[in-house]
């Protein structure tokens, strides 16, 4: 009940990504590796809105369970409040700085004056990613998991509507290409945020209330939330960082390796929104166990999710190899970028294990008893010391193709798992911040 609702909207996000570089995909090589790298520094800023907000899901999660409804609220006010603070910086960079941003990841300066395009006006949408970001997960902690879902499909139906209509040149509109993509977004974003806000107010959801009921959290809750997501932050920085420096390198390998990892990382995403929704809804349930201070029966449920995770790991692999011809097939791509991407897919298919496991166990597991610390040390170790120096060892020292690269940057999964799974039966996660973090 909690995890289809979550992966049907992260399919329906993953849906929206992938219209976008379907359309793009029928312009030029130079405008899908332009898209793509513009959308490195959104996921960078997407990346501390996750951690952020997990922050948020894991103390909202555990005063649901404690029945705490008050500092839900105060909460929810935080996560606003750093979420659009820190979306106006990744803003002020997208719009007025892109051409610097893109030429960080390409020396193609047709890709750079596509990608700059492109981030000029998509940089104005992050403080309404930030506002659905907190909504979203606040919503998600205390089990209204439909909501998301419904306006999600609306987002991605206007997205997709708008893109036809922009990106091509309909009803009278000139053809805009990737600017047209980027003013879709922009308003989609918009109204996404706004129809969150106008139904959680409709329905006194938890994330609703009087601004003062919101924004009157006191310093010492600050620190707790901090506490908390500070780690959390830190963890998906790591990690954004780590992967930015695997776009480094896949830009130094040229346009079409570019232009292949933008079409393999939106399929990517469309393979993992069932293991995301695995891992949310076990953050979601364990938070609540634990905040009830049913320690035995949080640990019994994390052993459940794992055995969980390698049935659906198995079943999206078998998936990948199936249909990765058919799936790669449907975007008009160059000879060589499409064996780029269906190898690249079959790589995938053999890392998906340790992959789904690392997210559960961070996301779902680790996260709900706030060992953010540790899972930030273990993402840490995972790319710096082991996915970055492979990257650029196999990929621009020795000049490996693409998916021998993705394969040496894959062990950083497995060295992840190993750290991850050995710190879940050790029980050290189990705790009851609802109990620890009461405050007025």
């Amino acid at each position: 009940m909690i995890a289809a609702p979550i992966a049907l909207q992260q399919l329906v996000i993953s849906s929206l990504n992938m219209v976008d570089v379907f359309m793009i995909s029928s312009l030029s090589n130079e405008s899908i590796a332009g898209v793509g790298g513009a959308n490195k520094l959104y996921f960078i800023f997407n990346l501390f809105l996750f951690g952020m907000s997990s922050g948020s899901a894991i103390l909202t999660a555990q005063y649901w369970g404690a029945r705490d409804y008050q500092n839900i609220k105060k909460v929810y006010g935080i996560t606003l409040t750093f979420g659009i603070a820190v979306s106006m910086i990744f803003s002020c960079l997208a719009v007025f700085a892109p051409e610097w941003i893109m030429d960080f990841f390409t020396d193609d300066n047709q890709v750079i004056y596509e990608g700059a395009r492109y981030l000029r006006l998509v940089g104005f949408a992050y403080v309404f990613n930030a506002i659905s970001f907190a909504t979203v997960f606040t919503l998600r902690s205390t089990k209204e998991v439909k909501i998301p879902l419904f306006v999600s499909i609306v987002a991605i139906g206007l997205n997709t509507f708008l893109n036809w209509i922009l990106i091509f040149g309909q009803f009278g509109f000139p053809a805009m290409g990737v600017t047209g993509a980027a003013i879709a977004t922009l308003i989609s974003r918009f109204l996404e945020a706004l129809i969150l806000i106008v139904i959680c107010n409709q329905r006194k959801l938890a994330p609703s209330g009087k601004l003062n009921e919101i924004f009157s959290f006191s310093f010492e809750l600050v620190k707790k939330y901090l506490v908390i997501a500070g780690p959390a932050v830190a963890n998906e920085v790591l990690w954004a960082t780590g992967v930015t420096m695997y776009a480094v390198v896949y830009g130094k390998m040229g346009t079409e390796v570019m232009s292949a990892m933008t079409i393999f990382q939106t399929i990517e995403q469309m393979v993992f929104v069932l293991v995301l929704g695995v891992a949310n809804s076990a953050a979601i349930i364990l938070g609540n166990t634990l905040g009830k201070g049913k320690l035995d029966q949080a640990f019994a449920e994390a052993k459940q999710f794992i055995r969980l995770a390698i049935m659906v790991s198995a079943f999206l692999a078998a998936i990948i190899v199936l249909l990765a011809e058919i799936t790669v097939s449907l975007f008009p791509l160059t000879e060589t970028v499409h064996m780029y991407v269906v190898r690249c897919l079959y790589v995938l298919a053999v890392a998906i294990v340790p992959r789904t496991l690392n997210t559960l166990t961070v996301v779902g597991i680790l996260r709900s008893g706030g060992d953010t610390f540790f899972t930030a040390a273990a993402d840490g170790v995972g790319v710096w010391l082991v996915g970055v120096p492979l990257a650029f060892l196999s990929g621009v020292y020795l000049q490996w193709e693409i998916w021998f690269v993705l394969a040496a940057i894959s062990m950083e999964e497995v060295v992840k798992a190993a750290l991850t799974l050995w710190r879940t039966y050790s029980k050290k996660w189990l705790r009851n911040l609802a109990a620890e973090t009461k405050t007025s």
